[in-house]
């Protein structure tokens, strides 16, 4: 890490600190977070902070190594879409602890790469959980900009994958799920259509 970045990632630490709230930090390790440090800083304060600083992949991953909460969520923010090559997308992935961190670096950077549509139907592939969370996560993103699917095969090979996943016991993975299912059957009738059968 190059003193820039250190000294960066510990003027962050110095605000995150500024804006710590205590019983969101409390709710948060009640709910199961296990970070070393959880400051409790919400969403929309995050997002301000992102936005007056300059982008930059060593300051994201250099942040992503943390073992902070909100280092971790702003590292998805800071990061640059178009120069995360999908290689460390899933080292990402693979680094994931809750998922939390999946639901808002998908917002902030996966549904952003020019890889992001591949990228998904990979990710919903693995026999991973966290990476099959990712995907659909990422295709309700996709399909809200029609932007998820190109073809009959494509739109099976989606539909397929979720028919065959529903029945997960992990509780997050199938509202992500429902929820790309959802937002798959508001681009038509037809689509609509194919998500009824899958549910009956």
């Amino acid at each position: 890490m190059s003193e820039d970045t250190y000294q960066q990632v510990q003027a962050i630490k110095q605000e995150l600190h500024a804006y710590m709230n205590g019983p969101i930090s409390t709710s948060l390790r009640e709910k199961g977070l296990k970070y070393r440090i959880i400051y409790g800083v919400e969403w929309n304060r995050l997002c301000e902070m992102a936005e007056k600083r300059s982008h930059s992949a060593q300051l994201a991953n250099a942040l992503w190594k943390e073992d902070i909460r909100e280092c971790r969520l702003l590292a998805g923010l800071l990061q640059p879409a178009d120069c995360f090559p999908e290689d460390l997308a899933e080292i990402w992935i693979e680094s994931m602890h809750f998922p939390e961190e999946a639901q808002y670096t998908t917002l902030s950077l996966f549904q952003h790469l020019p890889y992001a549509k591949r990228a998904a139907f990979h990710w919903i592939a693995r026999n991973d959980q966290m990476f099959q969370l990712c995907g659909f996560l990422l295709f309700s993103r996709l399909f809200m900009k029609e932007d998820g699917i190109v073809d009959d095969n494509s739109a099976n090979e989606f539909l397929d994958q979720a028919q065959s996943l529903l029945n997960t016991n992990n509780v997050t993975l199938k509202s992500a799920i429902l929820n790309a299912l959802s937002k798959y059957a508001a681009l038509g009738t037809i689509e609509q259509n194919k998500v009824n059968r899958i549910l009956q």
